[in-house]
Parts: structure tokens; C-alpha cells; sequence
């Protein structure tokens, strides 16, 4: 039988169910289970897609060109599965299947509601999603994770809560149980943990209908063991179903603290699930991660030039696709956010300190990172820092938005096309090197863009790119792009140096650039970040931090051989987790 394991949360939102969802899945599979997770939004859009960054993060893209919220990214980085737009449920999207139902007229004239109609095909969606395999060996998962987002008391998550009220006796007992995240303030002024949140946050979640089996307290630090048994005596559950979720120097702990506190044990015992007691080789994998992590000595910094700046979550693949690099080189990562508008001109009439300031982050960095965006704000000044890393040689990495302002910035200021631009900015230029693509349908927003797995071929072997790839032929990455790099133009820029060394199947688009004689200058079309691992870093992020750190050169010469294996075996993506740890550790490259 399948388990189901709901992770609900109270008090505040945004106090880090997907990470605890996410490290919960991570300590079931290192016990040889097949883990597959599922993300409940209680919001009416169908998708993630039309979101502002600074609205709810990041948009994050998924193999079949889902777009989805980015607890799905940390479901993918954990557990280092493959998931679906489906494991993304919204509101939306079970209204718009129960409406589409009615109006072919399944409910045979039946008066539609939320009870029954609305909480069944909430199950029904759960229960056939869990089965759909998520690994590359395609076995049935054995564990749903489910987390559902906000907070439990909110009027939009209420047919959920009542959905899951059903599901729990639809299913049995002994194959679901809820953990519920809370939070536990600390006021400065007495230092003392508070547990009233806690206390009303789990009344309102058994006054509908459920019990938590374990109670994950997040707090700044560990709980005390009376506050412990406080929640214990006020909450219904017994001392060691209260788990404490302490600040922890970094996410890679989180699941060795869950495991530490018996979660594995008190998991196989209430759902009945056949484990072994045998040590882990996976954990062990993480806490060496952790380890290595907490040890590192050497600095590198990345300007991030971007429009999303002040909100981290708007980019949050990125950044943990540079941690997972700079980890694997052993460095430590400061991630210099710059306001890209900050270092166009008008800022120096406007607000001097402000321009001064972006430029000195700029200039001081090791590398720069223009990652993908929308709109027309900023661009002058993403186009302003590209010009520099190019002229001072720094190395540079163009993403999506950022490589199309690398082939406007080239255009410009080598080609001498001034007014060369995208036509998404600019659409009378007369050098439109960036162009509307062909199937590209300007009439509705959703959905309209080139999204998910798409195939590169590289068209040259001596390609910096090709070789942190590991020499492939051609590489299988996720997009998310309405406009492409003019294929007519492509000759102009071939004869100054200016390459594009990976093309789509059919060689119509541009998706990987590279310049000669330049220590790093790569632009992809793709999104890179979406497919990177702690274990396994993204190779294009690798390639921006070996070069940030001066030793891409030594580790190209050494035959590039990306030692930063697999997460779990040397074959690429499966899932044993039965691998020596001797293949898991990360190539020292601090003593070239």
C-alpha cells in the first residue's frame, strides 16, 4: 500500500515545510525506499507561471515544461527525482477539472459542491499522481510526501484540510499520518520559547478534523525539554512526537536532525513501513556535505545583476546552483546582489551613492551572473555589466535574458550596430538580434513560451561548454523563453570571435555562446540552474566559479573529467542509493 505523509503548517507562512517535507522524503529513500512528493497551493491560479518573482519566488520549470512553485525545485534537489506538472496541484486547476466535468455533463445533472465534489477529485488527483514513477528506474514510489502550503485556518485551504479529513479514513490509518510545522517565537525581551502559537495552531488543525502525529517546532534555537513537554501535554501527543527544527548553519543538516531524533523510526513504526536498521550510506553523504560546508576557508564572490534583488527567492535555483559549484570547489560563496537599473547613467543623476555603490560590487566581484528575467527595466544596466566583464576579462555567465543582452551588448559596442536591441524592448530597431519566436502566440500569457527538456548539439569540439559537459554531444536542458537569438545575423558575430557553439536539433536556434580569447564568456539559452544537484553542480555554474576562482584552465587540461559524481551512483540520475561513499567524495581541487 501506498503511504501518504501530509505536511501541514501554522502560524506564519514561509516557515519552511518545503525544506522539512523535502529532507523528511530525503531520509525515507536513504532507507532504499521510492520517495515521490506532491505540493498543494491553495491559490486559484492553474500555475506558477504568471507569478511575479517578488510575488511568491521563483517560477521553477519542470522536464514537461511545468510551470510550478519552487518548493518543487527543493523536492528535486533533495531526493534527486524527476517530477511532473501533476505533483503541482492548485486550486485552479481542481476547479477547472471538476467545471470541465459539469459542462460535459459526468455529474448527470447532479447540483456540483465543494463536499463531495470539490474534496473527491482532490483525492483522486493525490492518489493517481502518487503512483506515477519519478526515478529513472521507473518503479512505483512506496511514500507521497504531500505539503500544503500557507496556513492551516486559511479560508482558501479549507477544502484541502477537508480532503485530506476524508482521505485519511479512505486509505487506513496505518497509511497516513500528518506532521504539522509550527513555529515557536522567542521574544528578545524575555528569551523565553513561547508555545501559545503552537497550542492554537494545532487546536484549530484537530478542530477539522486532523490529528498531527508529529509536531516540527521551528525555533531559532533547540527546544528545551519543559517546553517540550508542555506542547506534549497541551497538543495531545506524546514527548517524542514533538521534533525540534532549530536554525541550522545550513539546509544539508536538516534531514541528519530529523534523523537524529528518531523521525525514521517513529515513521516506520506508525505506518507500518518495512525498514532497515542497517547505517546509511546517503546520510552519510549529507553530512559530509554539511561538513565540508561548515569547513570551507577560501572565499569567491558572484555579482548577481538582476531585477529581482531584493527578494532571494526570486532566484533561488540560481543561488543554489552557484553553492552547489562553489561546495564542489571547495570555496565559500558570497552572492553580491546587484540592482541591474543601478548601474545605468540615470542613476548617477538620480541617486549618485546608489550608482557608486552597484559598481563597486560590481568591479570587486570574481565573477558575473546575469541570470533571465521579463520586461524592458534594468536591461540597459544587465547590458552595462556585460560590457565590463567582457572588456576586463572577468568571467561571466549569461542566462536565458542574459545571453541575449551578451549578443545586444556585442552587437553595440563590436559589431557597431548601436541601436542593435531585442525586439521585446525595442521592437523599430533596425539590428533586431533578438526576435519574437515563430510559434510564440502573443494573445494569452500562460503557457506560451518555449518550456521544459529541449535537446542542444554542440557544433565544435574545442568548446569550453562541451568540455565541463563532459565532452557530450549534446546536452538535454529545461527552457522557458518567449524570444531567440535572429538566426540571420548569426555569420556577423561568428567572424569577430563571437561563437555559437550550441544549436537546437534543427540548428534554427541559438543556445549556447562562447568568446574567444576570454577566460569565461558563456551564454546559455536554457536554464541550467533547474537541473543542478548538491553532488552533481550544473557545469555551466561550475565553469563560472572554476574561473572565478582561477583554476577552470588546470581543470580543463586535466581532461575535465567532472568528478562531482552522480548524487547516488555513477550511472546519471538513477536512484540506489548503494553506492560507496568512497565515490561520493567531491575532487579536491583547493592544492593546484
Amino acid at each position: 500500500m501506498m503511504k501518504y505523509i501530509l505536511v501541514t503548517g501554522g502560524v506564519i507562512s514561509g516557515i519552511g515545510k518545503g525544506i522539512i517535507a523535502s529532507s523528511v522524503g530525503t531520509i525515507l529513500k536513504s532507507c532504499g525506499l521510492h520517495v515521490t512528493a506532491i505540493k498543494i497551493d491553495p491559490y486559484i491560479n492553474i500555475d506558477a507561471g504568471t507569478f511575479s518573482p517578488y510575488e511568491h519566488g521563483e517560477v521553477f520549470v519542470l522536464d514537461d515544461g511545468g510551470e510550478v512553485d519552487l518548493d518543487l525545485g527543493n523536492y528535486e534537489r533533495f531526493l534527486d527525482i524527476r517530477l511532473t506538472r501533476d505533483n503541482n496541484l492548485t486550486t485552479g486547476k481542481i476547479y477547472q477539472s471538476v467545471i470541465n466535468k459539469e459542462r460535459r455533463g459526468d455529474y448527470l445533472g447532479k447540483t456540483v459542491q465543494v463536499v463531495p465534489h470539490i474534496t473527491d477529485a482532490i483525492q483522486e488527483w493525490v492518489m493517481k499522481q502518487a503512483q506515477v514513477p519519478v526515478d529513472d528506474d521507473d518503479i512505483e514510489p512506496q511514500v507521497c510526501v504531500i505539503e500544503l502550503g500557507g496556513t492551516v485556518g486559511d479560508i482558501e485551504s479549507m477544502p484541502f484540510i477537508e480532503a485530506f479529513r476524508q482521505f485519511q479514513f479512505k486509505v487506513k490509518r496505518e497509511n497516513f499520518c500528518n506532521i504539522h510545522v509550527s513555529l515557536i517565537p522567542q521574544p528578545s525581551a524575555t528569551g523565553e520559547q513561547k508555545t501559545k502559537p503552537t497550542q492554537n495552531s494545532v487546536r484549530e488543525l484537530r478542530g477539522l478534523g486532523l490529528s498531527p502525529d508529529l509536531i516540527m517546532c521551528r525555533c531559532t534555537t533547540a527546544l528545551e525539554n519543559s517546553v517540550k513537554e508542555k506542547i506534549s501535554m497541551f497538543c495531545h501527543v506524546e514527548p517524542q512526537q514533538v521534533i525540534c527544527v532549530h536554525d541550522v548553519s545550513s539546509i544539508y543538516r536538516v534531514p541528519l536532525l530529523l534523523e537524529d531524533q528518531g523521525v525514521v523510526s517513529y515513521l516506520s513504526r506508525r505506518l507500518n513501513m518495512p525498514i532497515e536498521t542497517r547505517p546509511r550510506k546517503m546520510l552519510t553523504k549529507w553530512k559530509e556535505m554539511s561538513d565540508r560546508s561548515d569547513r570551507l576557508l577560501e572565499h569567491c564572490s558572484i555579482a548577481l545583476v538582476g531585477k529581482y534583488t531584493k527578494f532571494s527567492d526570486s532566484y533561488a535555483s540560481v543561488i543554489k546552483a552557484l553553492e552547489h559549484s562553489a561546495l564542489a570547489i571547495s570555496h565559500k560563496l558570497e552572492v553580491k546582489y546587484i540592482d541591474s537599473a543601478n548601474l545605468e547613467p540615470s542613476t548617477l543623476q538620480e541617486d549618485p551613492v546608489k550608482y557608486h555603490e552597484a559598481w563597486q560590487k560590481l568591479c570587486s566581484s570574481d565573477g558575473i551572473l546575469v541570470p533571465g528575467g521579463f520586461g524592458v527595466r534594468g536591461t540597459e544596466g544587465k547590458i552595462h555589466a556585460i560590457n565590463w566583464a567582457r572588456k576586463q576579462q572577468k568571467p561571466f555567465l549569461g542566462v536565458c535574458l542574459g545571453m541575449q543582452l551578451a549578443v545586444c551588448e556585442f552587437a553595440r559596442n563590436v559589431l557597431g550596430w548601436t541601436d542593435a536591441n531585442s525586439t521585446e524592448f525595442d521592437p523599430e530597431t533596425k539590428h533586431p538580434v533578438v526576435i519574437d519566436m515563430p510559434e510564440h502566440n502573443p494573445g494569452q500569457m500562460g503557457g506560451t513560451m518555449r518550456l521544459g527538456k529541449r535537446r542542444t548539439i554542440f557544433k565544435t569540439t574545442n568548446s569550453t561548454l562541451r568540455k565541463l559537459y563532459g565532452d557530450a554531444e549534446y546536452v538535454d536542458e529545461r527552457h522557458r523563453h518567449r524570444f531567440e537569438v535572429n538566426p540571420e545575423l548569426k555569420s556577423h558575430f561568428d567572424e569577430n570571435g563571437f561563437r555559437f557553439v550550441g544549436q537546437d536539433v534543427e540548428g534554427e536556434r541559438m543556445e549556447v555562446i562562447e568568446l574567444d580569447d576570454h577566460p569565461y564568456f558563456v551564454g546559455v539559452q536554457y536554464h541550467p540552474e533547474f537541473t543542478s544537484r548538491p553532488i552533481k553542480p550544473s557545469p555551466p555554474y561550475l565553469g563560472l566559479l572554476l574561473a572565478a576562482a582561477g583554476k577552470l584552465q588546470s581543470y580543463l587540461q586535466k581532461g575535465c573529467r567532472l568528478s562531482p559524481r552522480d548524487t547516488y551512483s555513477d550511472r546519471s540520475g538513477s536512484s540506489t542509493p548503494d553506492s560507496e561513499i568512497s565515490e561520493l567524495k567531491l575532487p579536491s581541487l583547493s592544492n593546484e
